[in-house]
């Protein structure tokens, strides 16, 4: 699966934003992927923010609370609604999916899938 990360931008601390991963499948709903949002600072390792499979999500617990991951199926994409923006937030954020339905690997990172990031930037 190609997918494509898009959405981010530059807000100020407490702004929200909205990021969007689209995919193209071979035509296999996007839903039966496990699939998640990572991101990593300049100077930093990635890290995981959430997943999703079928109805389960999985947060971080720096943005749980603040972020809520979903898919829609009908447009083949994965959102990322980002509220309550903090400076620490500031990443290139990437969307990665895996080969099939599991989710714990995508927890731990290991997808078969990433797209190119895009970047957030959270003014104090």
């Amino acid at each position: 699966v190609q997918l494509q990360a898009s959405g981010g931008g530059l807000v100020q601390a407490g702004d929200s934003l909205r990021l969007t991963c689209a995919a193209a499948t071979s035509g296999r709903a996007f839903g039966t992927y496990a699939a998640g949002w990572f991101r990593q600072a300049p100077g930093k390792e990635r890290e995981f923010v959430a997943a999703i499979y079928g109805a389960a999500t999985y947060y971080a617990e720096s943005v749980r609370g603040r972020f809520t991951i979903s898919n829609d199926n009908a447009r083949n994409s994965m959102y990322l609604q980002m509220n309550s923006l903090k400076p620490e937030d500031s990443a290139n954020y990437f969307c990665a999916a895996g080969s099939d339905g599991n989710f714990a690997a995508i927890v731990a990172g290991r997808a078969s899938s990433w797209g190119q990031g895009t970047l957030v930037t959270v003014s104090a």
